[in-house]
């Protein structure tokens, strides 16, 4: 029943109504990722595109989807990670969530909700004042 109420009256959780019907008369189910998201294409875009989405396990948050399958979602390959072997390069990242809006944020000195004090102008900048 808890389920049922966040996909009636939530967006940003999982799917929507909207999106469990468009899924089920149109999508193919194509992979899942590690996080346990769900991939799935049908249909086509308006560019005559075949049509990709993601349904996310948890919160919608895009900076989840990993890097391959970042690809496969803007149609940079026509191959998804689950049919072949994919894996992660060593530079690539691992997934950190965007903390804007969070008390964990970047502030950085001089930020009203940061200590310290900014840093002192130097070199040829003059800061701006009304009589100059």
């Amino acid at each position: 029943m808890k389920t049922l109420l966040l996909q009636i009256f939530t967006w940003w959780n999982g799917q929507t109504l909207g999106t469990r019907y468009h899924t089920w008369r149109h999508g193919t189910h194509v992979g899942k990722d590690e996080a346990g998201n769900l991939y799935y294409e049908g249909g086509l875009d308006s560019e005559g595109r075949t049509r990709r989405w993601v349904i996310y396990n948890g919160p919608a948050e895009p900076s989840a989807i990993p890097a391959g399958w970042h690809g496969w979602m803007h149609h940079r390959t026509d191959v998804s990670p689950a049919a072949e072997t994919y894996a992660a390069r060593s530079w690539e990242k691992a997934h950190q969530p965007n903390l804007t809006g969070t008390g964990r944020a970047y502030r950085p000195k001089g930020s009203i909700l940061n200590q310290g004090a900014r840093p002192h102008v130097t070199g040829d900048y003059d800061a701006w004042t009304p009589k100059s």
